[in-house]
């Protein structure tokens, strides 16, 4: 083996290309099992980010169920999720184009739509058998003003218009009918909450004519999160609920009595941002899987009610769906060291028991992955930030002697969501090229309880930029990443932590914002229903607050940004329009600021295209190596950053 070659961090030619990340690379989702085949959605890049439904049968056969055009997604909440449901066979879905339900069954030519067209989006589907239909929740965009929530009963021959069950609230999510068809559970939830916030669990018995009576409190409250009901195959309802300040299971018993299942410090759920989402189930001998957060990373448990059987060792960090049926036990998992999977579980140890797909084809020499160092520092009031630190790693290369590498702060969207140690080609991509990251838990992140959850209520441009900033500045006095070459990026929500970063801070020498927040007061007063109060928390009430989401908004300090910055947008954008990411590259040009902005037609809140997915890291790399003084060993698509030459002559006669 010949000695490593001596270049610049950022230099390094990496055996991982861009084409990697892009090329076969699909999105896992939606885990669904029904009798003894196996369902699951695609989400493919080369196909505009199409997500198609696939069944793998007992006998080994693989098919895709959806064929193009219908994409298998839902709109509702926007970020939708419980976008197709499957049983005897039968199988529902949304089709995003025209968010309608479609039927396939078994054998079946051609999808047949069981909705009307009109303005109505469906998600979080559960069939009933006794009744043929199909339980839904409903969003009705048909009046003015924000849509109205509706838990609905669809025909499964599509002869009939829905019947409303429940209506009333704001939102509605997690329709789920007992076994014997007799009770209905479903969680709901006013503004200004978030579902993280405080949801109520609700239970009714319906009638003889398939409606239902009135209807219980099971649990819940203004400052209780339920979520992820589900009743067990005895008919007992269990969900999660964050009464003790973690998210634990619970069963209700006869009484009614709340009895706790393996109470820990874990959380049992993750922020319900989609719908459909499942981290436990219910095993054939009585027992349940279930995946618990802690010391940022998934832990895969087997419960019993009368004790905790304990942690199951698993090769897995990640749990991104779990499904627990009578068929088997699958999951979508991810760990660092391996590309995302489909997998299979023995039911009866939830040991590993085969792979059925995944994510990418490509295979790692483990000696150039970066795994993730949990790290955590003290922040001034006492408090512990938390994230994960991807150091640059790549055997073929060595940099030369005193040099350190540049650091990307990444901060995650959200902001209730946390950072993921599943292998991320596009981390891997950077880091095999000499470029360090560190990956923020910061303040109002989730898998550390109710508390540090609740750490960014009206603080969001503080906590969480105080954290990024405590991140950069432990790795550089650590001596780990150059303290005159540190970068911060983030999308969405960890987009405008990104440009608050960079307006009231000044630390960082150059900035990476994909669909971020730039101007709070719009956020307030135009987004989707979903987030339309969710700042309630995090700033305060609008209009009553509104002196602090000016404050608090980077737009209105855009004179105060001094580096280059990248700006990228959706141009389908729903969730952050693009008027954002228009106002903030026209503030950069108006004050001589350094700064490129690529703007991406199809694109939405994320990027799910081949085309806008390489093209960004494309300009990511070819951004940071302009900025940062390397020259990237690819052959980049040039990127132009208009000034930033003359910056650059500024900066360094300062």
């Amino acid at each position: 083996m010949s000695d490593p070659a001596v270049a610049p961090y950022g230099a390094w030619a990496s055996p991982i290309r861009i084409d990697d990340v892009v090329g076969d690379l699909v999105g896992l989702a939606e885990p669904w099992l029904d009798d003894d085949a196996t369902y699951w959605l695609e989400a493919r890049p080369s196909e505009g980010g199409r997500r198609v439904l696939v069944r793998l049968g007992a006998d080994g056969s693989l098919a895709d169920l959806t064929p193009p055009p219908l994409n298998v997604r839902t709109r509702v909440h926007e970020y939708g999720g419980g976008s197709y449901t499957v049983a005897g066979g039968v199988v529902v879905f949304s089709n995003f184009a025209d968010n309608r339900l479609y039927r396939l069954d078994p054998g079946g030519d051609a999808p047949v739509p069981i909705t009307p067209a009109g303005p109505w989006h469906f998600a979080d589907l559960r069939v009933d058998p006794r009744r043929l239909r199909v339980l839904a929740v409903r969003e009705d965009h048909s009046g003015a003003g924000q849509a109205k929530a509706a838990i609905v009963a669809i025909p499964l021959n599509g002869t009939a218009s829905p019947e409303v069950l429940v209506s009333g609230p704001d939102f509605l999510a997690a329709p789920r009918l007992s076994p014997d068809s007799t009770r209905l559970a479903w969680l709901e939830w006013d503004h200004p909450d978030m579902p993280w916030d405080g949801t109520r669990l609700r239970t009714a018995t319906f009638a003889v004519d398939g409606s239902l009576e009135a209807s219980a409190l099971a649990a819940g409250g203004l400052e209780e999160s339920i979520v992820q009901p589900e009743w067990s195959p005895a008919g007992i309802l269990h969900f999660v609920s964050d009464r003790t300040g973690w998210w634990n299971l619970y069963r209700l018993l006869d009484g009614p009595a709340l009895d706790p299942l393996g109470p820990m410090d874990a959380e049992f759920a993750d922020p319900a941002w989609v719908f459909g989402r499942s981290s436990y189930g219910f095993l054939p001998d009585g027992s349940l899987a279930a995946v618990g957060r802690f010391n940022g990373r998934d832990h895969l448990f087997h419960l019993r009610p009368e004790d905790l059987v304990g942690e199951v060792e698993s090769p897995y960090s990640e749990f991104e769906g779990l499904c627990v049926a009578p068929g088997g036990v699958v999951g979508v998992v991810g760990s660092p060291a391996e590309p995302t999977v489909l997998a299979r579980f023995d039911p009866a140890t939830l040991a590993v028991a085969g792979v059925l797909r995944r994510a990418s084809g490509i295979v790692l020499d483990p000696a150039v992955l970066s795994i993730p160092e949990p790290i955590q520092f003290p922040m001034p009031n006492g408090r512990m930030a938390h994230a994960l630190y991807y150091s640059p790693r790549n055997p073929d290369f060595v940099a030369p002697d005193g040099e350190r590498p540049p650091l990307i702060v990444q901060s995650h969207g959200g902001p209730t969501s946390n950072a993921s140690t599943s292998l991320d080609l596009g981390k891997q991509l950077l880091t095999s090229r000499g470029i360090a990251i560190v990956d923020v838990d910061y303040g109002g992140s989730t898998g550390y309880g109710r508390a540090y959850r609740s750490a960014l209520n009206g603080a969001w441009g503080v906590v969480d930029v105080d954290d990024c900033v405590a991140a950069a500045r432990f790795l550089a006095d650590r001596g780990d990443v150059d303290p005159e070459r540190l970068a911060i990026s983030g999308g969405s929500a960890g987009g405008y932590t990104t440009l608050a970063a960079l307006a009231f801070r000044d630390v960082f020498a150059a900035g990476i914002s994909l669909f971020g927040v730039g101007d709070l007061e719009t956020m307030a007063r135009d987004t989707h229903k979903f987030e339309s109060r969710y700042m309630d928390r995090l700033l305060g009430p609008y209009p009553e607050a509104a002196d602090r989401y000016r404050q608090r908004s980077p737009v209105h300090s855009l004179d105060q940004i001094r580096c280059p910055v990248l700006v990228m947008q959706g141009l389908d954008d729903k969730v952050v329009p693009p008027s954002q990411a228009e106002a903030i590259v026209a503030a950069l040009a108006s004050n001589g600021i350094p700064y490129a902005y690529l703007a991406f037609e199809g694109e939405g809140h994320g990027f799910r295209g081949a085309i806008a997915i390489r093209r960004s890291l494309e300009a990511e790399l070819s951004f940071l190596g302009q900025v940062f003084g390397f020259m990237p060993a690819d052959n980049l698509e040039p990127l132009d950053v208009p000034g930033l030459e003359a910056w650059q002559a500024t900066a360094r006669l300062g």
